[in-house]
């Protein structure tokens, strides 16, 4: 069946961008050929630095003819009602149809209209297509007022076999499309005339253009990792950054530099920045993982002389650039990272709370009090840590890696005597950075993180500035989110009301007094919300969380998780799932009869006014499990707390089959009423299971 081919030639679109670019132009022109009614066996889109593509295969050389009826009024209707029908439909009398209905005979018009060629519509749904597509960022050239990422050089279209009338209005000019593209830019620029997808793909190829970026991103790979065993090497895989790279060239071609020994006493995490964020070098190491004394750089063309000059250039602008790191390594290390934290005084955190010399003091006692919560965390380190941990921040290097803050630092606290723990701290600090950065276990670490957290969290919350809808400028949600895996995954008992309060009590005078109970209530309702996040990846539901949370407003992260965890399970069990259903049964009983009669049955049921067995014996059940829930809990020992409740599920189910509780008598109705209050409140010790969703 007839394919369609589209291609847009233009300047070099930004790696970041392709993507995206090319997977919408592929939507879009899957939408505009659905509305169409122009039907498809496949779409496929491709990018390259200077080109989007899209391949449509199995479209029909013609749309659908359209089928249409109209109907009109009975045949013995008035003149002018049946005149005003032909005349809507352009017919006379003798060119309408008259069929029968159950209403009797009416008049009907029946009309096919036939569908257009598909060539002719296909020049619509591009020009749309193209013109919709947008862009993060998106200009205009010329005098022209059509805008795209990059200016355009050409459109090819080509529809079985043909190229399509088709032309882009750009403004002041258009884009006529043909049947032919250029390849390479410098190793093939003449003009390469196409028929169709396979076609087109082989003539790229032979001009020196590889369409699909996985294949690029295979090239670079495998060139990179036989230059690096050549070498006696291995290749640092870094596949973020060979889609960057396979992004930025449409003939990928490996080549291995050489980084200058003087340059190798820097932090490895130094020479790998500059490598990779600055010149989009891929990193190679030894065999015992140290990082190795050369590089691969990716070039764009196949050069006469192998590739020596373009070596020899990069390592070059490499050698420039590693020098101005090694000049600020040594001219930072004159100095004591303490003698730098002093200057934090200057930076403004935020206006009203203050600058990050007083965050840095804030957090300093933060940490000190946190500690104490934490096994192996001493004092002396954290407070050491909290006190140097933004001292980098001015130095020279963070200010030409900005990406290695907290590093820079740990090297320079190790260089001035610091413990390997303090120093670790400062390195850690503002890791867990995302769901898939590891979060620090070391106990001064955990205490440092934790600090700052709940140092950020606790001020803007006394400032009534939280995260609104999608928007949350200071990521206070990925600091919550923070908090809750350093508690949860260090498996920490950490009191985190008392850690908000103990933190508000450091706020400037401005802000301090705006922390009322209300607002610390808000701050771990906030949190409530996190976690539900955070555990659904889990498979925990959030409806246990808010369970758990509307009985006991839980601060105790590790202690919440048992509990839900334990009342999961006894959920997934037979016992736990009657024992739901009799809860709801007893709790929507009550609340009818409650509403009926304008009163409430909370009190203790009379055993005197018992008159069935299954009374007496679901009495002495729920004192046993009151009892012994009582002391599990306490204990913390959920899992036999539900399991003292699982006991409940036979007498309760024979008080449902053997008792009536609406009995005629009124005291005896009102008796049995309190007693489904006192089932309800005996399951409520555990969690709210109206809340409890299914």
């Amino acid at each position: 069946m007839p394919e369609l081919l589209l291609e847009i030639l233009s300047e070099e679109i930004p790696a970041g961008l392709q993507e995206k670019g090319a997977a919408e132009l592929k939507r879009l022109t899957a939408d505009g050929l659905k509305a169409e009614a122009l039907e498809f066996d496949d779409i496929k889109a491709f990018a390259t630095p200077r080109r989007l593509v899209v391949a449509v295969d199995g479209l029909p050389e013609t749309q659908p003819d359209v089928h249409s009826e109209r109907k009109g009024p009975g045949i013995n209707a008035p003149d002018q009602a049946i005149q005003g029908f032909l005349k809507s439909v352009g017919r006379t009398r003798d060119q309408v149809e008259e069929r029968e209905t159950p209403k009797g005979v009416v008049l009907y018009v029946s009309e096919t209209t036939p569908g257009r060629p598909t060539a002719e519509v296909l020049a619509d749904v591009l020009a749309s297509a193209i013109g919709d597509v947008s862009w993060a960022k998106s200009m205009h050239w010329a005098d022209n007022t059509f805008r795209w990422v990059r200016p355009l050089h050409g459109i090819l279209a080509v529809f079985h076999g043909k190229p399509l009338n088709f032309a882009l209005d750009l403004g002041d000019a258009k884009i006529t499309a043909t049947d032919t593209t250029s390849g390479h830019r410098f190793m093939a620029p003449d003009a390469v005339a196409v028929t169709g997808f396979d076609d087109y793909r082989e003539q790229l190829k032979s001009a020196y253009v590889v369409l699909d970026a996985g294949e690029r991103r295979q090239i670079i790979r495998d060139g990179a990792e036989a230059l690096a065993k050549d070498a006696g090497l291995g290749l640092r895989v870094d596949e973020k950054l060979i889609s960057e790279i396979a992004g930025l060239v449409e003939w990928p071609v490996a080549l291995m530099g050489t980084i200058d020994d003087a340059f190798m006493d820097l932090p490895p995490e130094v020479l790998a920045t500059s490598m990779a964020k600055h010149q989009r070098y891929l990193a190679l190491e030894n065999s015992d993982g140290t990082l190795a004394a050369h590089f691969i750089v990716v070039a764009n063309i196949e050069a006469t002389d192998g590739g020596a000059a373009i070596v020899a250039g990069n390592e070059r602008v490499l050698r420039a650039r590693l020098a101005d790191a090694k000049f600020f390594w040594d001219q930072d290390r004159k100095t004591p990272l303490a003698a730098y934290a002093p200057r934090l005084g200057d930076i403004a955190f935020h206006r009203k709370l203050g600058t990050l010399d007083q965050k840095v003091d804030r957090v300093q006692a933060l940490a000190v009090e946190i500690a104490g919560f934490i096994d192996g965390a001493d004092k002396d380190q954290v407070r050491s840590a909290a006190r140097l941990a933004k001292a980098d921040l001015v130095t020279g290097m963070v200010g030409e890696f900005p990406g290695l803050q907290g590093l820079v630092g740990r090297y320079y606290a190790l260089d001035d005597g610091e413990s390997p723990a303090g120093a670790d701290a400062i390195r850690d600090q503002y890791s867990p950075k995302g769901p898939d950065d590891a979060c620090p276990s070391a106990p001064v670490s955990v205490a440092l993180c934790l600090a700052d957290r709940i140092d950020t969290l606790v001020g803007f919350w006394a400032m009534d500035e939280k995260p609104t809808g999608s928007k949350d400028p200071f990521a206070l949600r990925r600091a919550a989110l923070g908090v809750i895996r350093l508690v949860v995954e260090n498996q920490l008992r950490l009191p985190l009301g008392k850690v908000f309060d103990t933190a508000s009590r450091s706020l400037p005078e401005n802000v301090r007094g705006n922390w009322t109970s209300d607002v610390g209530q808000s701050l771990m309702t906030f949190f409530a919300d996190r976690l539900k996040v955070h555990l659904k990846e889990r498979g925990v539901r959030h409806d246990l969380i808010a369970a758990v949370l509307a009985l006991t407003a839980e601060d105790d992260l590790v202690r919440l998780l048992a509990r839900v965890d334990a009342l999961a399970e006894f959920l997934g069990s037979g016992d736990g799932g009657d024992l739901l259903v009799a809860y709801r049964r007893a709790a929507n009983i009550v609340r009818i009869e409650e509403k009926k009669d304008s009163t409430e049955y909370r009190d203790q049921a009379d055993s005197a006014l018992f008159r069935e067995s299954q009374e007496g014996a679901l009495s002495t059940a729920l004192d046993q499990a009151r009892a012994s829930l009582a002391k599990y809990i306490t204990a913390e020992n959920f899992g036999d707390a539900m399991a003292a409740l699982a006991k409940l599920r036979s007498p309760v189910d024979a008080f449902f089959d053997a008792v009536t509780v609406n009995d005629d008598d009124p005291a005896l109705r009102a008796n049995r009423l309190r007693f489904l209050s006192q089932i309800t409140s005996t399951l409520e010790q555990v969690a709210d299971f109206s809340k409890i969703e299914g």
